[in-house]
């Protein structure tokens, strides 16, 4: 595996069906790791219907994490009524550093980045325009184009204590 995406499920704080398939880890509002369908492995080389599904244009070699939550979304003032919470969001901090850890991956705005920042970076991709995550509710402050440094510093703190 080459990377981990960053997601938000914009949902409510529980995964439904449509998230467990297209994502191999999903944190609930609680803090809770849930596996999705898939295994990390299935990624590696992208069959049709046999893999999680969560980035357009940049499955392959990825690894899908994703807080159940932002349902509603609209901007960083009206975060609907399912924002990230801080425990879900402190956990997935973690389980990314897990995961670094565990792939042998450098942490890098290479090897771990929001679906927002991977559209960013992939105009001609269907990941373009995505607003997944550009805005960390327990974390009100960071600004859009600063989400991704922030979580990185995060996941950093993580794992420097595993």
């Amino acid at each position: 595996m080459k990377r981990i995406i960053l997601h938000w499920t914009a949902g409510k704080h529980k995964p439904n069906q449509i998230d467990i398939e297209h994502y191999h880890f999903l944190v609930d509002g609680e803090g809770n790791v849930l596996n999705g369908k898939f295994p990390v492995e299935a990624n590696e080389i992208c069959r049709p219907g046999r893999y999680a599904m969560h980035t357009g244009g940049g499955n392959t070699g990825s690894i899908g994490v994703s807080m159940c939550a932002m349902l509603g979304f609209i901007d960083s003032k009206r975060a609907g009524n399912y924002p990230v919470t801080a425990v879900q969001f402190e956990r997935t901090m973690k389980l990314c550093a897990e995961l670094l850890k565990k792939y042998k991956l450098e942490l890098s705005p290479e090897t771990l980045l929001t679906h927002y920042e991977f559209g960013q970076k992939h105009k001609n991709t269907t990941s373009y325009g995505k607003i997944d995550v550009i805005h960390i509710p327990p974390y009100p402050w960071v600004k859009r184009e600063d989400c991704g440094a922030f979580i990185r510093a995060k996941v950093k703190w993580y794992l420097e204590r595993l």
